[in-house]
């Protein structure tokens, strides 16, 4: 047995390891669909290193991980997109064409290569009806996942995920759906980033033959302001001795009662 021998399977458990764990130190990108199309979201303070990009005419590209890397398979992808709608015709363009080009390169490296690509990527195709939307997920080793309405890569994949999936709902307007991404991608009692150090950008069905957009500066901003006005509030919290009708609470009775609450702080509703 030659010296440093480590089997198959532990070589693959480290490749693993290494490349999530390099993955999970990006922060997250939520891709969602919303009323009008697909709906992609991500925190990035750079103004020339994109997460989010356009492939095609309908076609969708997010990524977290290294940037060198996905943006070399961003390139192939467009590569193979204008090869294809050139040579034959545009529609034969479509994004699980793509997401299958993609798991076939991710896998290659995945398996033959010393180290593994440190990315994690989706792919959307927006279609004619919200039923037409197609949202892949594909992760470092090539698999693909066919996700339904929403879709969560990269740092803390999990818990983004789980807020998101509390304010999600099937065609939500794009300001509403703006703010459960946001709301998913801020931590619990912490600050939403503000419009410049965010990425977002749309899959618009309505649009003409591009249906990509990205959204930035006046634009972004007015959609900011309208989402956060569209946001429900919480419920007030009650003055101490108030009831609902606005009286103080005294009814004049003097004789010893039992407790109406339990002794302790007082639950205002303001928790989660």
């Amino acid at each position: 047995m030659p010296f440093g021998y480590a089997s198959p399977e532990q070589i693959m458990r480290d490749r693993a390891e290494y490349a999530r764990k390099g993955i999970a130190r990006g922060r997250s990108v939520v891709v969602m669909q919303y009323a009008d199309g697909i709906l992609f979201v991500a925190p990035n303070p750079s103004k020339a290193l994109h997460k989010i990009s356009e492939i095609y005419d309908r076609i969708g590209f997010a990524a977290v991980g290294r940037y060198n890397e996905f943006e070399s398979l961003r390139l192939a992808g467009i590569r193979y997109a204008d090869l294809n709608g050139y040579s034959f015709n545009r529609s034969d363009v479509t994004g699980r064409g793509l997401a299958n080009l993609y798991a076939q390169h991710l896998g290659m490296i995945f398996t033959e290569s010393i180290k593994a690509l440190e990315v994690e990527i989706v792919v959307a195709e927006v279609g004619e009806s919200p039923q037409e939307d197609q949202i892949y997920r594909l992760t470092f080793d090539g698999s693909v996942f066919d996700e339904q309405g929403m879709a969560v890569i990269g740092g803390q994949a999990e818990a983004v995920g789980g807020r998101l999936k509390e304010h999600y709902r099937e065609a939500l307007p794009l300001p509403r759906a703006l703010d459960a991404a946001l709301n998913a991608l801020t931590e619990p009692g912490g600050e939403r980033p503000p419009a410049t150090q965010l990425e977002v950008a749309v899959l618009d069905r309505g649009r003409e033959h591009r249906k990509f957009l990205r959204l930035t500066g006046p634009r972004l901003e007015r959609l900011l302001a309208e989402a956060a006005s569209e946001a429900p509030q919480p419920p007030a919290a009650e003055a101490p001795g108030t009831g609902a009708s606005g009286d103080t609470g005294d009814t004049g009775d003097t004789g010893d009662e039992a407790p109406t609450a339990p002794d302790g702080d007082i639950d205002t509703g303001s928790g989660e």
